[in-house]
């Protein structure tokens, strides 16, 4: 096992399990090339290395692991490469086809996980009217306040084994599909001729073409059976959902017992708390890092994981200005350094370092432990940046709105996609992150790029580094457009292929950002001090000091000329890293 200072300093590759050649074991291969010979300390792998189905591994069904890109020999050589593992666990939510809801809904309220699940009709009775829907719509005052991440209420309605159909709680991603009809699907309903029955199977199956609302047809002459055939298509429809957990069951406390077991015995030292702000769920809140349950549950989780020899690093999405980093970082958790990817855009293009560098400060002066990042599985922050009204007074962001919305509307006339949040009606009430390679996001500019990797290394905590960022990778707008309502983030995850990873290490680009991770990876300067020198504001300069150990960078921004000077035993190497 390696020093814990390793740990705090060490670079980390971030990819799923297939985004190099086909599986995990191309990812092993890749990294036992000489090129990347103690570039990484820390790998953190997607959660498709489990069993899932949906928002490509946010959706999943057990945490075994998914045979078929992940192998016990794997495992062993990431041991054997003293690479330690970071993975995730979806603290608010398990697929449709997760043990647990298939048992529900075969079950019904026979089900022993009956309530392992929320109910949102149940969750919301006598603080709601039912529609004609069969759904609970809250009253006015407790929907208002509700925090939404996806337009229209937040459920996803299954069927039961009475034939009732039942809304869930589905915080995040849904998916249904409908199948065709046929005339033998028909057969069954009474006084519905074999003409009538062509012309149903014609109406239906276009509308499911075109994505169109059945409820609005009349179906002809056959609108007398409009019930009876709207059942017939409810019943040949499949849905894959992420469907929430409902924390104030035991059962769901024990699943989480056993598998933060579980994945501490696949070699886990890290565990993400993806999406645990929405674990806790109370009428009268945001259901968004409601107080004091919120702490509560992470409290408990926390202790579940000390048993376990894991890292907490717990995932929030949410404004600068609610400093709800701060009260994370106050309970002695690792932080995820959001707001890194938007100021160092900003900086780039700006040529002004202020923001960015008074973010350094803060976490310097707190004491933050933090893990940072540029491109990822997701999208690049934008929200995070802003500002906050909190109590009647208005706290600032890292960023002012306009500046915001110009790094926005950058990276979007460089071809990005971006995400919104809404309110219960469906109206966009702000946006969310901006979809896009970092490279793409910076013009495609070569020594923006390697400047930014700099300032990352140079930056305190654990380095994570986007696997297709080391290889420069562009915006992929045809994955984006078959993506459906996800495809957004598909943009920023192009699989690579073998030849492509050697075509890359061909590349100065590509082997100097591999230079820089592993000065980070190595020098010894990264597990002392952070200084930031006084300069100019088109001026970066940080100095890293541990006992005789130094690094530095010195980076001019308007020219992108930087270089970096680095302890290598008892010498100081020093690289220039210029414009072409």
């Amino acid at each position: 096992m390696q020093k814990e200072n390793n740990i705090s300093n060490g670079v980390m590759l971030n990819a799923y399990p297939d985004s190099i050649g086909k599986n995990l074991s191309d990812i092993v291969a890749m990294l036992k090339k000489p090129e990347f010979k103690d570039v990484f300390s820390l790998f953190y792998v997607l959660p498709t290395f489990f069993n899932s189905d949906l928002d490509r591994g946010f959706s999943v069904i057990d945490y075994n692991l998914n045979q078929e890109l992940v192998s016990e020999e794997d495992l062993k050589a990431f041991k054997e490469l003293n690479i330690q593992l970071k993975f995730d666990i979806v603290l608010n939510h398990l697929s449709v086809a997760s043990p647990q809801f298939k048992d529900l809904l075969k079950y019904g309220v026979q089900s022993k996980y009956k309530d392992f699940f929320i109910n949102w009709n149940e969750f919301w009775e006598g603080n709601g009217n039912i529609d004609a829907n069969g759904v609970v719509i809250p009253d006015e005052e407790f929907l208002n306040k509700l925090f939404m991440r996806k337009s229209g209420l937040p459920i996803l309605k299954v069927a039961f084994p009475d034939d009732s159909e039942k809304p869930y709680w589905n915080t995040f991603y849904q998916q249904i599909t409908y199948a065709k009809l046929t005339t033998s699907d028909l057969e069954h309903l009474e006084g519905l001729t074999k003409a009538q029955g062509i012309s149903v199977c014609k109406i239906v199956n276009n509308a499911i073409d075109n994505d169109l609302d059945l409820s609005s047809f009349d179906f002809d002459n056959a609108k007398h059976l409009k019930k009876e055939i709207l059942q017939v298509v409810q019943a040949k429809r499949s849905y894959l959902g992420q469907m929430d957990v409902n924390a104030k069951s035991e059962l769901v406390w024990d699943f989480y017992e056993e598998t933060l077991k579980k994945v501490s015995s696949y070699g886990c030292e890290i565990l993400r708390l993806d999406a645990f702000a929405y674990l806790h769920k109370e009428i009268g809140q945001t259901n968004f890092f409601n107080k004091p349950g919120t702490w509560d549950h992470l409290e408990r989780i926390n202790q579940i994981a000390k048993s376990n020899n894991l890292t907490l690093l717990p995932e929030i999405h949410a404004e600068y200005g609610l400093h709800l980093h701060d009260e994370v970082a106050d309970e002695g958790y690792q932080i995820y350094d959001f707001f890194l990817p938007g100021l160092t855009i900003h900086t780039l293009e700006n040529c002004n370092s202020t923001s960015l560098l008074t973010w350094a400060k803060e976490i310097i002066s707190k004491g933050y432990k933090t893990v940072n990042m540029l491109g990822c599985h997701d999208g690049i922050p934008v929200l995070d940046l802003k500002g906050k009204e909190v109590d009647g007074v208005y706290n600032k962001g890292l960023l002012e709105d306009h500046e915001i919305e110009a790094i926005m509307t950058k990276i979007m006339e460089r071809g990005g996609r971006v995400k919104n949040l809404y309110d219960p009606s469906g109206e966009k009430i702000s946006y969310y992150q901006v979809n896009a390679t970092f490279f793409s996001a910076l013009g495609e500019n070569e020594q923006k790029l390697l400047a930014a990797r700099a300032i990352q290394m140079f930056m305190p905590g654990i380095p994570q580094v986007w696997y297709l960022d080391i290889f420069a990778g562009k915006n992929d707008y045809e994955a984006a457009d078959k993506g459906g309502s996800g495809g957004h983030k598909e943009i920023n995850r192009t699989s690579l292929s073998e030849a492509d990873i050697e075509a890359g290490l061909k590349k100065e680009l590509v082997n100097n950002q591999l230079t820089l991770m592993q000065i980070r990876n190595t020098c010894d300067a990264f597990s002392g001090n952070m200084q930031i020198k006084q300069g100019t504001e088109t001026e970066i300069h940080i100095v890293w000091n541990n006992d005789k150990d130094i690094a530095r960078l010195k980076l001019d921004l308007k020219s992108l000329v930087f270089t970096v000077q680095y302890s290598k035993g008892d010498l100081l190497e020093t690289l220039h890293f210029n414009k072409d």
